[in-house]
């Protein structure tokens, strides 16, 4: 629950401007996780979460990108937790996922932020990758294999 929290969290910063950690519980719990503000306080402190100002005055979280240019540890889990299988169509990447995971195994594959990846749709246990060309798909799936083979 934890992992899938987290994705989501990751997926609603990035969606809104959120100043507060009460914001963040608020749009946590309409997303259907029972979540208070001190379990919230400690995902902000696990996924390293900063706040920065927009428009001058306001500010809103964001995730601090790995300095040394790697991914955050946070999605290889993510992405190694939910991963079922996966298969290619052309240009299309689809991932099978753990029932419930796909929103956050989408949330981690476009949180890598791939060249190769233009953008994901995600089900209950089903993502469809659009991936800019055949051999980009190819390159993607072993990236994710050498990822998930290493949680193995």
């Amino acid at each position: 629950m934890k992992v899938s929290r987290h994705a989501k969290i990751i997926e609603l910063i990035n969606q809104y401007d959120i100043e507060t950690q009460e914001e963040l519980a608020d749009r946590l719990n309409r997303a259907g996780f029972k979540v208070t503000q001190a379990t919230v306080s400690r995902d902000i402190r696990d996924l390293k979460l900063t706040k920065l100002s927009v428009d001058g005055g306001r500010q809103k979280y964001v995730v601090l990108k790995p300095e040394h240019g790697g991914m955050g540890e946070k999605y290889v889990q993510v992405l190694q937790n939910g991963y079922v299988s996966m298969d290619m169509a052309q240009n299309i990447l689809v991932i099978k996922t753990v029932s419930g995971m796909a929103m956050a195994v989408a949330a981690a594959v476009d949180a890598m932020q791939w060249k190769e990846v233009v953008g994901s749709i995600a089900g209950d246990d089903t993502i469809m990758c659009a991936i800019r060309t055949v051999e980009d798909t190819a390159t993607v799936m072993d990236k994710i294999r050498k990822i998930v083979s290493k949680g193995k």
